[in-house]
C-alpha cells in the first residue's frame, strides 16, 4: 500500500566538527539522504561550528507499507557532513543517522509530538566521534486534500538568503544577545574561529594579561545547552603574511563563564527593604 509523505529536515547547527583544512578550520555543508532523494545545505566557510539554520523540504516521498508501520517505524535518515574544497571533490567529514517524527494525515499537528524539538545527533568518522548535529526531522503524510492540508511553514523570512528556507518558528531556539570577551595570558597571535556567524575571525598580537577587543554581539540560544563551543587557534606569523597553525583548543561549554547583570528591581528592593 503506497503512502505519500513530505519530509522536513530542520538543519540548525553542527558543533566540534573535524578540521579538514590546514588552517585548522573547514568549509562544511550537510547532505541529507532519505529513500531515493537527497539535498544539501549551503556551504559555510572557515568554521567548525556552522549554523546553517536551514529547512530542507523533500516533496512527494513515496513509501510502501501499512500506515501504522510507517508511523511506528519510519525509514532511517542518513546525514553526511562534507568539507567543500575549491579544487576537487568535497572531503567526507562524518556521518550520523536519525528517525523522523511521523504525522499521519488523520492526526493533529499539535503538542506534545509536534512541532518536533531540536536534538543532538552524534557524528561519527569511522569509529571515532567527529562532532554533533543539532537538527529535527518530521515526516508528514499527504492526505486526499494534497499538500494544502499540511501544516504551514511558520517563518521567519530572510530576503537576503533567497530561496533558502530558515528553520521555522517554534522549532528554532529562542535567541538572546551575548558579547564575548577574552583575556589572554600569553604573548601569541590568537585567531578565534567562527562559532556562530560565518566568516567571523579575529586576530591580534597580545601582551601579558591583555584583553582582546570584544566580539561583535552574538545571537545565541537562551538555552545554554545549545551554545556552540569557543574554538581557539594559535598560529605562527610567517613572512609575506602567511600563517602556520601551531595548535587549537575548544572550550566546549561557556556556561560557567556567563555573566548576567543583576536585576535592578531586586537591587532597589534590597536597598530600600
Amino acid at each position: 500500500e503506497k503512502q505519500v509523505f513530505q519530509l522536513r529536515a530542520h538543519m540548525y547547527q553542527a558543533r566540534s566538527l573535524f578540521a579538514a583544512d590546514s588552517s585548522g578550520l573547514s568549509d562544511p555543508f550537510a547532505r541529507v539522504f532519505f529513500t531515493s532523494q537527497s539535498q544539501c545545505t549551503e556551504v559555510l566557510n572557515e568554521t567548525l561550528c556552522p549554523t546553517w539554520d536551514q529547512l530542507l523540504v523533500f516533496d512527494n516521498v513515496e513509501l510502501y507499507g501499512e500506515a501504522h508501520e510507517m508511523r511506528d517505524d519510519p525509514p532511517i535518515i542518513v546525514i553526511e557532513i562534507y568539507d567543500q574544497d575549491t579544487v576537487g571533490k568535497a572531503d567526507f567529514m562524518g556521518r550520523t543517522f536519525a528517525k523522523p517524527v511521523v504525522k499521519m494525515s488523520d492526526e493533529q499537528y499539535c503538542p506534545p509530538r509536534f512541532p518536533p524539538q531540536l536534538e543532538y545527533y552524534q557524528i561519527y568518522r569511522g569509529n571515532s566521534t567527529a562532532g554533533d548535529l543539532l537538527a529535527a526531522f518530521e515526516l508528514l503524510q499527504i492526505g486526499p486534500g494534497g499538500k494544502s492540508d499540511l501544516p504551514p511553514i511558520d517563518g521567519p523570512t530572510d530576503m537576503d538568503r533567497g530561496p533558502i528556507l530558515p528553520v521555522p518558528l517554534g522549532i528554532r531556539p529562542v535567541l538572546s544577545k551575548y558579547r564575548v570577551e577574552v583575556i589572554a595570558l600569553e604573548h601569541q597571535i590568537l585567531m578565534f574561529s567562527n562559532w556562530i556567524t560565518p566568516g567571523l575571525n579575529m586576530g591580534t598580537t597580545m601582551s601579558l594579561k591583555s584583553i582582546l577587543p570584544p566580539f561583535a554581539p552574538q545571537d545565541l540560544p537562551e538555552n545554554e545547552l545549545l551554545h556552540p563551543p569557543l574554538n581557539i587557534r594559535v598560529v605562527d606569523c610567517r613572512a609575506f603574511g602567511r600563517y602556520t597553525l601551531v595548535g587549537s583548543h575548544a572550550v566546549s561549554s561557556l556556561r560557567k563563564f556567563i555573566y548576567r547583570p543583576p536585576d535592578k528591581k531586586a537591587q532597589h528592593w534590597n536597598m530600600t527593604g
